[in-house]
């Protein structure tokens, strides 16, 4: 039997822990045997997550009031392949650098995909594959890394509140009060729940 209680994020946004073979970024990468991550323990981690009509983002009512929610005043596309990105191979060795921000990343697929990678609070890797109608958003202060997947091409709506800081801060920046923040929120919240809980 086929529930039908399927979350719709899971057709664009799929999440799992990664092996730790050095081999082409842009593989899959899954452990043996795979070890999927569900959207809900992504969201314990900070990590949102939507499916949106890729092929509407103008009109559509529900980006639109994400946008008001969140205050995503600002937006631009980015398109990520070796034929629209100058100093390819440069940009895709540095998007893969572990870093992170002091503001949030929100990345919506219009077309293509890609992997987004993220720590999880026992410094795991977790690869989340973003496909065309998949939106994410990581958390200030998440340690991360992105890389194309095999097909080469994402073209992806970046939004930003205000004036957009793309600053990448390269692993190690644990003293930024976004980092700490993460910690106080994602990390040690969850540690103080299991200790809670044992009690």
């Amino acid at each position: 039997m086929v529930s039908s209680d399927k979350d719709p994020r899971e057709e664009v946004i799929q999440a799992w822990y990664m092996d730790d073979s050095n081999e082409d970024q842009r593989l899959p990468h899954h452990k043996e045997p795979k070890e999927f991550v569900s959207l809900d323990q992504l969201a314990e981690l900070g990590v949102l997550s939507w499916k949106l009509d890729a092929d509407n983002p103008e009109t559509d009512p529900e980006l639109k009031k994400i946008r008001e929610e969140r205050g995503y005043s600002y937006l631009d596309v980015c398109e990520v392949c070796p034929e629209k990105l100058p100093n390819y191979e440069e940009k895709i060795k540095s998007f893969f650098e572990e870093h992170l921000h002091t503001d949030e990343e929100i990345r919506y697929a219009v077309a293509g995909s890609g992997y987004f990678d993220v720590r999880d609070r026992n410094e795991a890797w977790i690869r989340v594959w973003v496909k065309k109608g998949g939106m994410i958003i990581l958390p200030a202060g998440i340690y991360h890394r992105f890389t194309l997947d095999e097909n080469n091409y994402i073209k992806a709506l970046r939004f930003f509140v205000g004036e957009p800081i793309w600053t990448p801060y390269n692993r190690p920046h644990d003293h930024l009060p976004a980092r700490e923040e993460y910690i106080k929120t994602f990390v040690e919240k969850d540690v103080a729940n299991h200790i809670d809980a044992a009690a």
